[in-house]
């Protein structure tokens, strides 16, 4: 309070020179024009009013350093504080995302894990030459897969009655995806 006080004292006080300092030129300019319009004679200039206002306002400037300083790292700590809440309100935002992905995620591998488990279901029930036909029209992969979840039993008799290249393609990608180290 005592530090706003002053700089306003000074603040004013170094108006009010500025304000003298430029009344005085403007006046004694026109002194200036009007003495060498009559004689042609310079007029002496006033030398000592202006390093007066100067050291008056060399005097403000410097008084009032410590203050702008300060007032000039409290609004950039003020907009920093800003910042971290609208990133701290981000990160909520994303992380609600982030847990509702997870979850439908979630629901997802559940019903494709019963999906899978009903449609190996439907193959082992089925007759050896029918599974055989309807495997070898769909994808490769897919059929390995099913042939991996069934019954060594049932699946070889499954690939007993497929064309013989078919079988022998799901049959590699069967063995590929059962090893433990990546062949690569």
């Amino acid at each position: 309070m005592m530090m706003a006080s002053a700089i306003g004292t000074n603040l004013r006080g170094g108006i009010r020179a500025l304000a003298a300092l430029a009344l005085a030129g403007l006046v004694l300019g026109a002194a200036a024009r009007r003495a060498s319009a009559e004689d042609a004679a310079p007029a002496p200039a006033p030398a000592q009013p202006a390093a007066a206002g100067g050291d008056e306002v060399q005097r403000f400037c410097s008084n009032i350093v410590d203050a702008a300083r300060d007032r000039r790292y409290a609004l950039q700590a003020q907009e920093l504080q800003k910042l971290q809440a609208d990133i701290d309100e981000r990160m909520k935002a994303l992380e609600a995302k982030r847990a509702e992905y997870e979850g439908w995620l979630k629901r997802r591998d559940d019903f494709l894990a019963k999906a899978e488990d009903n449609v190996v279901k439907i193959y082992a029930k089925m007759k050896p030459d029918a599974a055989a036909e309807r495997l070898a029209e769909v994808k490769v992969e897919l059929a390995a897969g099913i042939l991996m979840k069934l019954d060594p039993r049932q699946a070889s008799t499954i690939l007993n009655e497929m064309d013989s290249k078919v079988a022998a393609v799901i049959t590699g990608v069967m063995a590929t995806a059962a090893r433990k180290v990546d062949p690569s």
